[in-house]
């Protein structure tokens, strides 16, 4: 490290709102108590998700779609899956405005509501066989209200964790909400390990309702905890400063922005980029693949299941080193790292995956996880953040996410069900989840350094 680089990070660190409030105890009971927060909400999220994602692959073709072919059943079950991403960037627009105006604790509170409710209902729909069509359709509709959460969700406590975070450890501070999204996908694998020893007609009937309403506890946990938030020390001094604004420039013109749209978007398109690179092969692996063995290739439900939960595991290791790697060597190189590997990693995973060994299958979807679901994601977090700038981070960030997985995450289950229908094959498949990771690699060429950035700074990184 140059002495100039030094001396430029220790006046980051210096005027950084973050760093100023947690010299006080106060401001430091203020920061974990964000932390518990942040881990809880996102790991209700994709507990919400990685119990969708599992029931989709095990049971809901046969709950809500007996009548389809396994096939077609998987299929109709992750077209179900895809209207949650169809409705997170409506509820990353609207929550995103709320949070950049009316602050972040506002919106974590509503989201925590919108998403421990939706799930908990999904626990609740009566089947196919009791009320028809019916059936799905309140799927159809709880996934939406569901997705309406979680579009800001995940986004909001990204930017709450990143904005109370020291400067000097923002990655693996960060990497916190990687952590929730490990401990709720850990959750749900518990959960349904449990669930999959019952007998078949016991799991049809009742047993698989057990995930989703035991998800309540820890909606009511982290709402608890949100209601006595204080709002990130960032937010706090970005409100200071607009108040001084308005004071100064109170009778004059506002200076229009000359650039042109895609200058003046560059930190925008570049998130989704890196996005399309993790969510997509992130969801192929601890999705798709779920369905693939259990469903296609007949191999035991525990099998994959198994898989799921064992990653998890590795996680609590793979997702700190990740968000350290990227305080350590940056988030550009890290995160090119795990692109590249997540690149090579599809066509083996997938002829591995065909010999039906539980010995070979369980290793190859810990893998995928522990490179898409996990590592790279802890390393995304921060640098999620630091594109933007204070204005229009939480609008900005939370769309440019929530876009990047229609196109890749929210739409991969679905293309992935039906490219296997239409060839009969993986090699499709294999394809997709490797041009997913190469946009996500090539991305990072043209995106900038943004380790130690100041978060305070009005304008974007790029």
């Amino acid at each position: 490290m140059t002495a100039q680089h030094s001396v430029e990070r220790d006046s980051t660190r210096l005027h950084s709102a973050a760093d100023e409030r947690l010299t006080t105890s106060s401001g430091r009971k203020d920061f974990w108590r964000a932390t518990l927060s942040c881990w809880l909400g996102t790991a209700m999220e994709y507990a919400d998700f990685a119990l969708y994602g599992l029931a989709a692959g095990i049971i809901f073709g046969d709950v809500f779609f007996p009548q389809a072919t396994p096939a077609m059943a998987l299929l109709s079950s992750f077209a179900t899956w895809s209207v949650g991403f169809i409705a997170r960037p409506i509820g990353a627009v609207l929550f995103g405005w709320i949070g950049d105006r009316k602050g972040r604790k506002t919106v974590m509170v509503i989201t925590i509501i919108l998403m421990g409710a939706s799930t908990t209902l999904i626990g609740l729909i009566p089947s196919y066989a009791a009320i028809g069509v019916w059936a799905p359709a309140c799927l159809v509709l709880l996934r939406f209200t569901q997705g309406l959460g979680a579009g800001a969700e995940l986004s909001g406590g990204t930017v709450m964790l990143g904005e109370y975070a020291p400067v000097e450890r923002r990655g693996l501070v960060s990497s916190v909400i990687a952590l929730g999204s490990n401990s709720g996908t850990l959750l749900a694998a518990l959960v349904w390990l449990a669930v999959v020893q019952m007998d078949q007609e016991s799991l049809l009937a009742w047993g698989w309702r057990i995930p989703f309403l035991s998800s309540v506890l820890i909606a009511l946990a982290a709402l608890w905890i949100r209601r006595h938030l204080r709002e990130t020390p960032v937010f706090e001094r970005r409100k200071q400063e607009l108040e001084a604004e308005r004071a100064a420039t109170r009778d004059a013109q506002p200076v229009a922005d000359a650039r042109g749209f895609w200058t003046r978007t560059r930190a925008f398109w570049t998130l989704v980029g890196l996005r399309i690179g993790e969510n997509g092969p992130s969801y192929l692996a601890q999705g798709f693949m779920v369905g693939y063995v259990a469903k296609v290739l007949m191999v035991d439900k525990s099998v994959p299941t198994t898989a799921v939960f064992i990653a998890s595991v590795l996680g609590f290791a793979v997702i700190p080193l990740a968000g350290w790697l990227s305080d350590r060597f940056g988030r550009r190189i890290t995160y090119r790292g795990f692109c590249l590997l997540l690149m090579f990693y599809a066509w083996p995973a997938f002829y591995l995956l065909d010999s039906r060994e539980p010995a070979i299958v369980i290793p190859v979807i810990v893998v995928g996880m522990a490179l898409a679901s996990l590592g790279i994601y802890g390393v995304q977090a921060a640098w999620g953040v630091e594109l933007f700038g204070v204005k229009h981070r939480y609008t900005k960030m939370a769309v440019a996410k929530e876009l990047g997985s229609i196109l890749s995450g929210g739409t991969a289950p679905l293309l992935a069900a039906a490219m296997l229908s239409w060839s009969g094959h993986w090699w499709p498949i294999a394809v997709y989840f490797s041009a997913m990771a190469a946009i996500g690699f090539f991305t990072t060429f043209v995106a900038p350094e943004t380790r130690g950035r100041d978060l305070n700074l009005p304008e974007d990184a790029i």
